[in-house]
């Protein structure tokens, strides 16, 4: 059989599995509540987020919610953690801003019965049951991969990220690793962008205005495309100054619309969520029998990652993309 051949009997496989699910899901009871901790929720991001959370939940009759401090704060994001589990939930989704910081309760929370699944970022020594998400360390990687060409794959480049954040951790990683297919271009400067616009355009202003030897920005964060961009736009450097962007906020669509932003690296927050929901009440009922009761078995009962992959958008698909978008999503 062809590889093509192969890829298409999994999906048809794939496909009827989860027919046969939904056939045989267990009774929901009504007061079934199911919750997503995030940090700034309120990023198009985690909209779309909710979005699937909330759509996987209508399709189970059970009820849903997306909770999180409305900017990026880590010991608020825990404080959140910490009141959901204290509630009861059937299950809890976590995108933890520090990893760290989650450990010890993520893991009361399972000794509790309550399922933790991780979405988007992971804390993978905690026993949370699984991680659905991007390969971040992948998505790094091709941040790097679209770069090259832009700067003819050679120079110094620089990095905004969210320094401590686990997935930016593995960007930054993918990035660097990339690099030995390039070996002229270099990793000369890591910014830390702390998850806001006006942070990112204060240190692409500084660097442009010291003259720093930086051919091209990669922003692996929803949020310093746009501030990159607009300080390459104070200082009319679109073209000059290439940026490659992650995520899909409206800010950085329009500046790929007027060339200050060349490609973003887009993930697909509401297929995260969706599954997410649908794994959590799988193992609220104990629906997945590779043991009598995934609380007591010795590994978890369903994959122990899933990679959700990325969309790459640039100025040729830009509409295409945007148009393609459901109402939930439009940008």
């Amino acid at each position: 059989m062809t590889r093509r051949g192969t890829m298409a009997a999994r999906a048809v496989v794939f496909a009827g599995t989860v027919l046969i699910g939904a056939c045989s899901e267990p009774s929901h009871d009504r007061n079934e509540h199911y919750v997503f901790v995030a940090t700034n929720i309120n990023l198009p991001y985690w909209k779309e987020a909710e979005a699937g959370f909330l759509d996987g939940a209508k399709t189970l009759g059970v009820t849903a919610e997306l909770t999180g401090p409305t900017s990026y704060s880590p010991n608020a994001e825990l404080q959140a953690f910490r009141q959901a589990v204290e509630s009861q939930p059937a299950g809890i989704c976590l995108s933890a801003a520090r990893p760290e910081l989650f450990q010890a309760d993520i893991d009361k929370a399972i000794a509790q019965g309550i399922p933790v699944i991780c979405v988007d970022s992971d804390v993978p020594n905690s026993k949370r049951v699984t991680y659905i998400g991007t390969d971040n360390f992948k998505a790094g990687r091709e941040s790097l991969r679209r770069m090259a060409p832009l700067v003819q794959s050679k120079g110094n480049i620089a990095v905004i990220t969210i320094e401590g954040q686990r997935n930016l951790d593995d960007r930054v990683a993918g990035v660097a690793d990339a690099l030995a297919n390039f070996p002229a271009l270099k990793l000369t400067k890591i910014m830390d962008g702390k998850g806001d616009a006006k942070s990112a355009f204060d240190q692409v202003s500084e660097l442009i205005q010291k003259k720093e030897n930086i051919v091209g920005i990669i922003c692996l964060e929803a949020t310093g495309g746009a501030g990159a961009a607009d300080a390459v736009h104070r200082f009319n450097m679109e073209g000059k100054l290439p940026i490659v962007a992650f995520d899909n906020d409206p800010e950085t669509l329009n500046w790929i619309d007027k060339g200050a932003i060349a490609v973003t690296i887009t993930q697909k927050p509401y297929v995260m969520s969706y599954y997410a929901l649908k794994f959590l009440d799988d193992l609220h009922h104990n629906a997945v029998h590779q043991f009598k009761d995934w609380r007591i078995g010795p590994g978890a009962p369903m994959p122990t990652s899933m990679d959700t992959g990325t969309v790459v958008i640039d100025k040729s698909n830009l509409q295409l993309y945007r148009d393609s978008l459901p109402s939930h999503a439009k940008l």
